[in-house]
C-alpha cells in the first residue's frame, strides 16, 4: 500500500506545506502594515500655480536682456491682424494697387530727380519726423534712399490700419510695432546711406567714428554699472538744482514734506501743497532758479509745500495705492493744516501725483472734508481710455509678466519705465541719439531737465500692479468704482474749483485724455492747453521764448464742450501759463495777504528736520 493510499505525507511535503504557510502569514502581515500607513497627500491644483509663476519669471528675466522677445499679447495682436487681412481680398487688392502706384511714382522720381534737383518729392515725412531735414537728403542718391524708406513706411501704415474686423487695440499695437521695426532700418541709421555721416567722416578723416566709439563704450560701461550719463553729476539736487530755501517738516516711510521759506513780507492766506508723481524726483518743479515753478510761486507770495517721495526698494514691496494716499497726500495735508491752521489749501498734483490728488479730493468730498480751496491737475489723467500709445504696453498679458518680475525684486526697475517712454519717441530719444553720438561723434551736453530725467526712480510692486489694473485696465476711477478707504469714490463729489493743464505733445498723458476731467465733475473747471511735451510743457517759466497756451473756464452750470470745439473757441495767449495759474489761485482764496507762517509746528509734531531738498531726493 502506498503513502497516498494510507493518507500519510512525506517529509518533503510537510516542509513544503510549512514554507507555504509561513509565506502566507508574511504576505498577510505586509498587507496589514500597508493598510495601516497614511494615504499619500493630495495635491491640489492651486498648489501648482508656482509652475506658472516660475515660467513667467524666467520669461520676464529673459526679456529684460532681449527687448526683441515678443509677449503673448503681441503675438495675439499679430495673429488678429494677419488673420483678418488674409480674409479681406478688397483690402489686399487696395494694397497691391498702392504698391504699384508707389513703385511707378518712385521710378518716375528716380529717373528725373538727378536732372531736376528741385523736383517735388512723391511723399513728405510727418511734422514730427526730423530725420531727413538736412539739405543733404535732397541730393541724389540720398533723396532716393529717403523717399524709398518713406514710401515703404507709408505702405505698411496703410497695411496695418483699417483692416475690417481687427480690434482697435490690436491694430494700434501692430501699427506701433511695425513702425518700431521699420525705424531700425531707416537709411539715417547707417553710415553708408546717411549723407551727414559721410560728409562728417570725410571732413574729419574718420575721427568722428573714433569719438563715436568712445561715446558708445562709455555709455555701455555706465549702463552696466548703473551710473548716470556723463555730465549728470554737474546737476546735483541741493547744489545746482532744487536750491529754493526751505525745511523738511515731516518725514515718514514714504515721503518727506518740504516747506519753503517765504520771499515776500506778506503771503496769501491759503497755502499750496504740490504732489509730484513718485515715478520721478520732485525737483522737476524746482530745477534752477530761472525755471523753478516752486520759486516762482514763492516769489508771487504763496506759501508752498511739496512732497519729496522715497525711492522704494524691496522692503517696500507691499506699499499700495492706499498707502500713498494716506501716508503721502493726507499726511502732508494734515501737516499743512497744522502749520497754517484755519486756512483751506490749494492742492496741485503732477502726472501720477495728480491722479492720486484727484482720488484724495474725491475721498475728502465723500467724507465731508472741505479743506481744499482748489484742485490743480498738471498733465494728470482721471480717465484712461485714451491714454495714448503708453496703453500699448499695458494689458493683462503684460501686467501678468510685470507682476511676476516685480515679485522677484519687490519693485519695478526704473529702467523699464525709462525704456517704455523712450519707445514712445524712439526717433528722437533712441535713433537720432545713436546717429549724433556714435556716428557723428558728437557729445551731448546735458541740461537741467535732461539731468533730472536721468535721475529715475523705482516703484513698489503692489502699488504699480494696483495702479495699472484699477486705473489703466479697468478705469475704475472714472467709472466710480475705485475703492478708497474701503468704499467707492466719485469724481462728481468734488466741489472745489479745478484747474487742469494739458500739453500739445504729451505722449504720457495726451491732452484730450486730460480734458476728460470736464465729464465726471460738476464744478468749475478751468482748462489750459500749452505747447510742449509732458515735462517741458509744465516747466514753462515766464520769459521762455515761443511759449503759447489757450485757456478757457467752464462754470458748473455750463454745457459740455468737446475738445475740438474747445480748441477753436479758447482764447490764445503768448507766454507762460504760470501767470494765469497764480492769479487763479489768488482769486479762489480769500484774496487777503497775511504774515508768513512759521517754519513747521514743533508743538504739533512738525519740527523742522533738515534743510531742503531733504534726504529722500538723494536716494539712488
Amino acid at each position: 500500500m502506498t503513502k497516498a493510499k494510507t493518507g500519510r505525507i512525506s517529509k518533503s511535503q510537510r516542509l513544503s506545506r510549512k514554507a507555504m504557510a509561513k509565506s502566507s502569514k508574511t504576505t498577510a502581515s505586509q498587507k496589514t502594515n500597508l493598510l495601516a500607513l497614511p494615504p499619500p497627500p493630495a495635491v491640489h491644483e492651486d498648489d501648482l500655480a508656482w509652475l506658472d509663476h516660475l515660467e513667467c519669471v524666467g520669461l520676464a528675466l529673459a526679456s529684460e536682456s532681449s527687448e526683441a522677445m515678443p509677449t503673448v499679447a503681441q503675438w495675439a495682436a499679430w495673429q488678429d491682424w494677419l488673420a483678418h487681412l488674409a480674409t479681406r481680398p478688397a483690402k489686399q487688392a487696395r494694397l497691391v494697387m498702392k504698391a504699384l502706384r508707389d513703385s511707378a511714382q518712385m521710378a518716375y522720381y528716380a529717373s528725373n530727380s538727378l536732372a531736376c534737383p528741385n523736383m517735388p518729392t512723391p511723399i513728405a515725412p510727418s511734422k514730427e519726423d526730423r530725420r531727413f531735414d538736412d539739405a543733404s537728403w535732397k541730393v541724389w542718391p540720398f533723396n532716393l534712399f529717403a523717399q524709398s524708406f518713406l514710401m515703404v513706411e507709408d505702405w505698411w501704415d496703410a497695411a496695418t490700419t483699417d483692416v475690417r474686423g481687427v480690434s482697435k487695440r490690436d491694430e494700434e499695437q501692430v501699427n506701433f510695432m511695425t513702425r518700431q521695426i521699420l525705424d531700425r532700418f531707416a537709411p539715417s541709421n547707417f553710415p553708408a546711406t546717411n549723407p551727414e555721416v559721410i560728409h562728417k567722416t570725410t571732413q574729419r578723416g574718420g575721427m568722428n567714428m573714433v569719438e563715436g566709439w568712445r561715446n558708445m563704450n562709455d555709455d555701455v560701461i555706465r549702463h552696466f554699472r548703473r551710473e548716470k550719463p556723463q555730465g549728470a553729476d554737474d546737476f546735483r539736487p541741493g547744489h545746482e538744482l532744487a536750491t529754493t530755501p526751505g525745511k523738511v517738516v515731516l518725514r515718514n516711510q514714504l515721503m518727506e514734506l518740504i516747506q519753503y521759506s517765504p520771499s515776500t513780507p506778506k503771503v496769501q492766506a491759503e497755502p499750496v501743497l504740490i504732489v509730484p508723481a513718485w515715478i520721478m524726483k520732485y525737483y522737476i518743479l524746482d530745477l534752477t532758479a530761472q525755471n523753478s515753478l516752486v520759486k516762482y510761486l514763492v516769489d508771487q507770495g504763496h506759501t508752498v509745500f511739496i512732497i519729496s517721495w522715497h525711492n522704494p526698494d524691496a522692503r517696500d514691496r507691499d506699499m499700495g495705492m492706499e498707502d500713498y494716499r494716506r501716508m503721502g497726500v493726507m499726511a502732508a495735508l494734515n501737516a499743512v493744516s497744522a502749520i497754517v491752521p484755519g486756512q483751506k489749501v490749494h492742492m496741485a498734483g503732477y502726472c501720477l501725483g495728480g491722479t492720486i490728488s484727484a482720488i484724495s479730493a474725491a475721498t475728502m468730498a465723500r467724507d465731508g472734508d472741505d479743506r481744499l480751496a482748489s484742485l490743480t491737475l498738471l498733465a494728470a489723467q482721471t480717465d484712461f481710455t485714451e491714454a495714448g500709445e503708453l496703453m500699448l504696453f499695458i494689458n493683462e498679458s503684460e501686467l501678468a509678466r510685470l507682476e511676476d518680475e516685480m515679485s522677484v525684486r519687490g519693485y519695478l526697475d526704473s529702467r523699464y519705465m525709462a525704456g517704455a517712454f523712450q519707445l514712445l519717441r524712439s526717433n528722437d530719444l533712441i535713433w537720432s541719439r545713436i546717429v549724433r553720438q556714435y556716428m557723428l561723434g558728437e557729445t551731448s551736453r546735458l541740461n537741467d531737465l535732461m539731468a533730472w530725467n536721468a535721475d529715475a526712480t523705482r516703484m513698489p510692486a503692489r502699488m504699480h500692479g494696483e495702479y495699472l489694473r484699477a486705473l489703466f485696465l479697468e478705469n475704475k476711477l472714472f467709472n466710480g468704482h475705485y475703492q478708497s478707504d474701503g468704499r467707492p469714490v466719485a469724481l462728481s463729489d468734488i466741489r472745489a474749483p479745478i484747474f487742469a493743464v494739458g500739453t500739445t505733445k504729451d505722449h504720457v498723458s495726451p491732452w484730450r485724455s486730460v480734458f476728460k476731467i470736464h465729464i465726471p465733475t460738476d464744478t468749475e473747471v478751468t482748462f489750459v492747453l500749452t505747447n510742449g511735451g509732458h515735462n517741458a510743457g509744465v516747466v514753462s517759466e515766464p520769459g521762455h521764448g515761443g511759449r503759447v497756451y489757450q485757456i478757457l473756464a467752464r462754470q458748473d452750470q455750463d454745457r459740455y464742450m468737446d475738445p475740438d470745439t474747445w480748441l477753436k473757441v479758447a482764447p490764445r495767449k503768448e507766454g507762460s501759463w504760470w501767470v494765469d495759474w497764480s492769479a487763479w489761485m489768488k482769486s479762489k482764496g480769500q484774496g487777503k495777504q497775511v504774515a508768513p507762517p512759521p517754519m513747521g509746528a514743533p508743538a504739533k509734531g512738525y519740527k523742522p528736520l533738515c534743510n531742503a531738498p531733504g534726504t529722500y531726493v538723494l536716494e539712488r
